[in-house]
C-alpha cells in the first residue's frame, strides 16, 4: 500500500449489563469501585487510545417478572464516573451514554458541558432513545412516548442542547482585572428554542466548553436511526463485525452523510469488537472456546432466545434444536429492560433456523455464533493485521474495544496489539491534541 496509512481510532468500553461480560470469571474485578475505572482508563491512555466509553441501562433486566441475576447490576452514574475519571487522566476521551427520553435539554447541556470544562475538551454524548415503558416506570413516565416519536423527541432534545451550548460564544467571558471577577457579555446565554417536544427560553449557566459542542456519538439501526446518525453525529457506532457487514454499513452511512450535506470525513464509523489473543493461533482458538462456555452457559442461552421469541422457552434444551415453536413479538414483554435484539423476530427466526440447517448446529451454537463479540480472535500479529485491514479497506475508521472481564481486561491489547499497530503506522504513538475532536481528526465547533 502506498501513500500514509489511514489512522485507527480505538476507544475502550467498560464491560456492563450484558451477557458476555463474566463476573464469575477469577480476574474479573468490580464494577462499583473507583479502582477499577481507574485501572480501565489509565490502561486506555497509556495505550493512547482515543476515547472511554460507559454504556447505560436504565433498569433491571427481568424475564417472566423475575430479575436476571447472569447479568452485572450496579453500575453507577455515568457523569459521576466520568467527572472523577476526568481527574485521573489527562487525555484520552470521556463518552457517556445518555438517554433523551427521560432527561431534559437544559440539564443534559449543562452536564455534558460541564464535563468539557472539566476535563479540558475530553468530552462526548452517546445520543440514545427509548420509548420503552418498562424504563420509563423508573421516571413515572411509563408509556407517556409512542415509539414513534423517539427520534424526534431525540432531535429536538440534541437541536435545543446545541442552541444552548452555542448561547455563548467563545469570547463571551470577559475579565474584569479590577476587581478580579469574570464578567458576562452582554446576551451571552440567552436562549429559546420552540418545537413539539419542547418550549423553553431563559438563560445557560455554563460558558461555551473548550470543544465548543461535546463530541456527539450515535447508534443508528434502523433507517430512520441512520438518517438520524448520519444528519446529526460526529461518529457511529455500528453492531456489524465481518468485514463485509461492516463494509456494507460504512457505504450506506457514509452515503447518508452526504445526502445530509456534511462531509462523510466529518462522521466516523465504530463497530464494537472484542479481542482474544494467543501465542499461537491454536491457543487464541483454545481461550476463545473457554470464555464462550461461560458466557453462554445453559440458563444465558435460553434468555437470550427468549428475546427473540418473547415467549417463555425454559422447557427448551439448549443442546438441542432450534425450537420449532413462532416467535410472538406482539405479545407482552417477557424481557424487559434491555433492548429489542430484532426489528423482525419472525425473519431473524428463520435466519436462525438456516444457520442451524446449514451448519449442523444445536440452539446453544447457534446463540453462541449469533450473540459473540470476538471479533478478533489470534496472535497479536493477527490480530493487529486484521484491525488494520478492516480500517484501511474502508470498513470502518476504528474499534470500540471490549472484554469479558474488568477492569484488566484491555491490557493485553494496550500491551501486546497496540504496539504492533504503532510499528505499521496506522496508530499514534503519543497524543498530539488534547481534545478529543483533535484526537478523533474533527474541527472544533463553532456556533
Amino acid at each position: 500500500m502506498s501513500g500514509q496509512a489511514k489512522q485507527i481510532i480505538l476507544g475502550a468500553y467498560f464491560p456492563g449489563v450484558n451477557h458476555d461480560t463474566v463476573w464469575s470469571d477469577p480476574a474479573s474485578g468490580s464494577h462499583i469501585d473507583f479502582d477499577s475505572f481507574v485501572h480501565w482508563a489509565r490502561t486506555a491512555e497509556r495505550g493512547t487510545l482515543d476515547l472511554l466509553f460507559l454504556a447505560e441501562g436504565l433498569r433491571l433486566r427481568d424475564r417472566g417478572g423475575e430479575i436476571f441475576d447472569q447479568d452485572v447490576v450496579g453500575r453507577p452514574d455515568t457523569f459521576t464516573v466520568l467527572a472523577s475519571l476526568a481527574a485521573a487522566t489527562s487525555r484520552i476521551g470521556l463518552a457517556g451514554t445518555i438517554n433523551t427520553t427521560f432527561n431534559e435539554p437544559y440539564e443534559l447541556a449543562r452536564q455534558f458541558a460541564t464535563l468539557d470544562h472539566l476535563s479540558g475538551g475530553r468530552a462526548a454524548w452517546n445520543v440514545v432513545t427509548s420509548s420503552d415503558a418498562d424504563t420509563g416506570e423508573n421516571f413515572r413516565r411509563g408509556g407517556y412516548l409512542d415509539h414513534s416519536q423517539r427520534y424526534e423527541r431525540a432531535g429536538e432534545t440534541l437541536a435545543a442542547v446545541r442552541a444552548l451550548w452555542d448561547s455563548w460564544d467563545a469570547d463571551a467571558v470577559l475579565a474584569d482585572k479590577t476587581s478580579g471577577r469574570f464578567l458576562r457579555e452582554a446576551g451571552a446565554g440567552d436562549f429559546a428554542f420552540e418545537g413539539s417536544q419542547f418550549d423553553i427560553a431563559g438563560r445557560f449557566t455554563t460558558p461555551r466548553s473548550p470543544q465548543g459542542h461535546p463530541v456527539i456519538l450515535q447508534a443508528g439501526e434502523s433507517p430512520a436511526g441512520r438518517d438520524f446518525a448520519a444528519a446529526s453525529a460526529d461518529a457511529i457506532f455500528s453492531r456489524y463485525r465481518t468485514f463485509y457487514q461492516a463494509r456494507d454499513f460504512y457505504q450506506d452511512v457514509k452515503a447518508r452523510v452526504v445526502k445530509a450535506g456534511r462531509d462523510p470525513g466529518e462522521v466516523k464509523i465504530l463497530p464494537s469488537a472484542s479481542v482474544v489473543l494467543g501465542d499461537t493461533p491454536a491457543e487464541a482458538r483454545e481461550r476463545h472456546a473457554h470464555i464462550q462456555d461461560r458466557q453462554f452457559d445453559p440458563y444465558t442461552v435460553i434468555v437470550l432466545a427468549e428475546m427473540v421469541w418473547n415467549r417463555d422457552l425454559s422447557g427448551v434444551d439448549p443442546e438441542g434444536p432450534v425450537p420449532d415453536v413462532a416467535p410472538t413479538p406482539e405479545a407482552p414483554k417477557w424481557i424487559r429492560g434491555r433492548a429489542p435484539l430484532t426489528q423482525d423476530a419472525h425473519t431473524t427466526v428463520r435466519q436462525w433456523r438456516e444457520l442451524a440447517e446449514l451448519d449442523n448446529l444445536n440452539l446453544r451454537q447457534v446463540v453462541t455464533k449469533v450473540f459473540d463479540r470476538a471479533v478478533f480472535v489470534g496472535t497479536p500479529a493477527q490480530v493487529a493485521g486484521e484491525i488494520d485491514h478492516f480500517v484501511q479497506q474502508d470498513a470502518c475508521d476504528g474499534f470500540i474495544l471490549g472484554s469479558h472481564v474488568s477492569p484488566s481486561g484491555l491490557d493485553e491489547v494496550v500491551d501486546r496489539v497496540v504496539p504492533l499497530l504503532r510499528d505499521r503506522g496506522s496508530f499514534r504513538r503519543e497524543y498530539t491534541g488534547t481534545t478529543l475532536r483533535e484526537h478523533l481528526g474533527l474541527r472544533p465547533a463553532t456556533p
